[in-house]
């Protein structure tokens, strides 16, 4: 099942390789992308103003060309570039983690769909993984008819 698949930790971390492949690709060819980002796993250094903020969707698109495409670098696991905001220009650093990216899009086009979950999904999904065996097994164990299916040592 998809849900599955994309759940999976190893999936991520193929998905965060190849984010790391494609976006280093596109920087050694010099080529401006956009990227399309879940925006509560995005860091701005310094903070920015809450009337500029506010602005952002759940899935924000960000276009790395000029000054911001020549500003980017990948640190580990996360995307880092500077950009301006807001009718001001208010300059921050932006970090993107790898996985809270969802696509990069060139020349209005898709070229990279990521459907794994940022890291902290992960932990969430292991943890009611756990919960609904446990739960599961109570449920089973509650019916004294199903005794009989527990292995005797």
């Amino acid at each position: 099942m998809l849900f599955d698949i994309i759940k999976s930790p190893s999936y991520a971390q193929l998905m965060k390789n190849h984010l790391r492949d494609m976006l280093i690709y596109l920087f050694e060819n010099d080529q401006n992308f956009g990227i399309l980002c879940k925006i509560e796993y995005v860091t701005f250094d310094p903070q920015l103003p809450k009337h500029v903020s506010d602005e952002f969707r759940a899935i924000t698109l960000f276009f790395l060309a000029g000054y911001t495409f020549e500003s980017a670098r990948i640190d580990g696991d996360t995307l880092i570039f500077e950009a301006g905001f807001g009718q001001e220009n208010i300059g921050s650093f932006v970090s993107v983690p790898l996985l809270s990216i969802v696509q990069i899009i060139i020349d209005d086009t898709p070229a990279f769909v990521n459907l794994a979950l940022p890291q902290e999904h992960h932990n969430l999904v292991n943890i009611e993984k756990s919960e609904g065996i446990q739960n599961s097994m109570s449920a089973l164990l509650s019916n004294p008819e199903n005794q009989k299916f527990l292995k005797k040592k």
